[in-house]
C-alpha cells in the first residue's frame, strides 16, 4: 500500500446500522465497513462504539493503521440534531485528526444532490424532511419515534400492532397481516406489551416489510396504514417544496416502497438521487479537508 498524504472517512450511522467509507484525497475508495446501529439517540458510547468498528474494517481493508496518516473525518449519525446530545459525542475523543458531527438527514441531502440546493425525504427506521437552499438548512420532523417520525418503519411496526391489539379485543375485523403478525407473537396480547417495553425504533420498523408486503397483496389494514404513512411524507414533501427547492427526492429503505401510495403531486416532483448518505459524508470531510486550518498526522 502506498503512502497517502491524507484520507478522508465518512460514515452514515442511523438507527439500523453504520456504515463507513474509506478514502484517498481523490476520492479513491480505499475500504468500507459496517456496524449496528450508530443513532445518538440511543446512547453516544454506543454510537460511537459502532463508528470505530466499522472504521476499523475499512482501514483493516485498505492495510493501513490510524497512525499511518492523517484522517479526516465526518461522522453522519442519526440524532445529531439534538444539541446536548451533540456536545457529549463531540466532546468524546476520536482517532481522527478533524472530526466534524452532523445529521445523517444532511448528509443524505448532500449526498443526493451531489452538494448542490435540493431536499430529500427519507422513509427508513425513521423519517426527515431535509432541504438545502442559497447557504440555508431547512428540517421538517425527525424528532424521534414514537413523539415523531410519521410516516417512518417504526411508525408502520407500532400502527400495525395497534391494530392488532384492537382485532385482538374485537373493534376491527381481523385481515392476513393482522393474524401474520400476531402469531409472531404467540397470538398473545401481553407477549406484545411485555416486548414493547424493551423494543427499539428498529424493532418496530422490522414489522414494516410485512406491511409493505401485505398492502401489495390487496391487505384492506395494510393499505391503510401504507396509505397513512404516505400522507405523512407528502406534508414533509409539500413544506420542502414550498421553500422552494430545485430538486426532490424520497430516500431511506422504505422509500421505494412508499412511492406508489404518494400523492401525484409529490410523485411529480421527485427526481432520482445522485448520491446517498455515505457519499454526502464523504463531500463533507473532503470539503473540511480544504479548509485553510492545518489537519494534524495522528499519532
Amino acid at each position: 500500500m502506498g503512502k497517502h498524504k491524507l484520507l478522508l472517512l465518512g460514515v452514515d450511522g442511523g438507527g439500523t446500522r453504520c456504515r463507513a467509507r474509506l478514502a484517498d484525497s481523490h476520492g479513491g475508495v480505499l475500504g468500507e465497513g459496517a456496524a449496528g446501529p450508530a443513532n445518538l439517540r440511543l446512547g453516544v458510547q454506543n454510537s460511537l462504539a459502532a463508528v470505530r468498528i466499522a472504521t476499523d474494517q475499512c482501514l483493516e481493508r485498505a492495510g493501513l493503521g490510524y497512525g499511518d496518516c492523517p484522517i479526516v473525518a465526518c461522522l453522519a449519525l442519526a440524532g445529531a440534531c439534538e444539541p446536548v446530545t451533540l456536545a457529549q459525542a463531540q466532546a468524546v475523543p476520536l482517532p481522527f485528526s478533524r472530526v466534524i458531527l452532523t445529521s445523517d438527514a444532511r448528509a443524505a441531502c448532500v449526498g443526493a444532490h451531489q452538494g448542490e440546493d435540493g431536499g430529500i425525504v427519507i422513509v427508513g427506521t425513521g423519517s426527515v424532511g431535509w432541504a438545502i437552499a442559497e447557504g440555508r438548512d431547512h428540517r421538517v420532523g425527525g424528532w424521534g419515534f414514537p413523539v415523531s417520525d410519521e410516516g417512518s418503519g417504526a411508525w408502520l411496526g407500532c400502527e400495525a400492532l395497534r391494530r392488532v391489539l384492537w382485532a385482538y379485543d374485537g373493534l376491527i375485523p381481523w385481515t392476513g397481516l393482522l393474524r401474520l403478525l400476531f402469531e409472531r407473537f404467540d397470538e398473545d396480547g401481553y407477549a406484545i406489551v411485555r416486548w414493547m417495553g424493551a423494543a427499539k425504533p428498529r424493532d418496530y420498523a422490522s414489522l414494516a416489510p410485512a406491511v409493505v408486503a401485505k398492502a401489495g397483496q390487496g391487505d384492506a389494514i395494510a393499505i391503510e396504514l401504507a396509505k397513512g404513512a404516505a400522507l405523512h411524507i407528502d406534508h414533509i414533501a409539500a413544506n420542502l417544496l414550498a421553500i422552494p427547492v430545485p430538486r426532490l427526492c424520497i430516500m431511506g429503505g422504505l422509500g421505494e416502497s412508499i412511492l406508489p401510495f404518494l400523492a401525484g403531486p409529490t410523485q411529480r416532483n421527485l427526481v432520482p438521487p445522485l448520491g446517498d448518505a455515505l457519499g454526502g459524508a464523504l463531500h463533507l470531510a473532503r470539503f473540511e479537508s480544504r479548509r485553510q486550518r492545518p489537519v494534524q498526522a495522528h499519532g
